[in-house]
């Protein structure tokens, strides 16, 4: 099922989406004589293509996302215990540096627990996130990181199994029992990983970061142009919302 979740879902991405439907246009223009459904698919897999490549579009979809939690500009309770991070993408290559393996969305929540901890000196930091055996588990990776920064491995709790949120929401709970935390993870993933840790019976604090939709001070001076980011942001927004759809549908949010 956690195989046929991500491959099915990728399908609804903008890019291969838009791909498929171009392509599709393609081989019947060629190879048949439905010249119309042909037209149809192309037409309307470019018009869908330059409307994700536009900022405004995708920034819709991740606004109501990212807004639903602020984020923690200052901590006012001293007495929360724990910090966890939703672990994001890692590449364990032994052969680049520890900050070329941990990707930029990983990056993000990491930095956000660190100085979330500089203020609760207390605290312990947990690291989510498993592998794909041989890889090394991504709570490893991001602990090795952790350590580069400055940061004692003995402030550092690891989870090691898990595979998606609902897994990491699962193992947190074995180890935060009925205690208050903060929750790191993306803005744009935060109401999903909400749901998902309320759901089974948790209190996280909405810690969120890495946000994608930001006021630029430029913003009037240039024209809008299609790019690939917008397409990034458009990809994370429907993401996000078929993991909602799926969670609900499972019982899990």
């Amino acid at each position: 099922m956690y195989f046929f979740k991500k491959i099915i879902a990728r399908f609804f991405y903008p890019l291969p989406l838009c791909l498929l439907m171009l392509i599709s246009g393609t081989l019947l223009l060629w190879l048949s004589k439905k010249k119309r459904t042909a037209k149809f698919f192309i037409t309307a897999g470019t018009v869908l293509l330059l409307i994700f490549s536009y900022g405004l579009p995708s920034n819709i979809l991740l606004k109501p996302l990212e807004s639903k939690y602020p984020p923690i500009h200052k901590v006012q309770s001293k007495k929360v215990k724990w910090i966890v991070v939703l672990g994001g993408k890692v590449v364990p290559d032994p052969n680049v540096p520890v900050t070329s393996q941990v990707a930029e969305t990983s990056l993000h929540r990491l930095l956000e627990a660190i100085r979330l901890h500089k203020e609760l000196p207390s605290s312990k930091i947990i690291l989510t996130g498993g592998s794909f055996p041989p890889e090394v588990p991504a709570s490893e990776v991001m602990a090795h990181l952790v350590q580069v920064i400055g940061l004692s491995r003995s402030v550092l709790v690891l989870e090691t199994e898990s595979r998606d949120t609902k897994d990491q929401a699962r193992f947190v709970k074995e180890i935060v029992k009925n205690e208050k935390f903060f929750l790191v993870t993306s803005a744009s993933h935060m109401p999903r990983s909400v749901a998902l840790f309320e759901k089974l019976g948790m209190s996280p604090i909405p810690a969120p970061t890495n946000h994608l939709v930001m006021k630029s001070p430029n913003r009037h001076f240039f024209p809008p142009l299609p790019s690939s980011y917008n397409l990034y942001k458009a990809r994370i927004a429907i993401h996000e919302y078929i993991g909602l759809v799926w969670a609900r549908l499972r019982g899990q949010a």
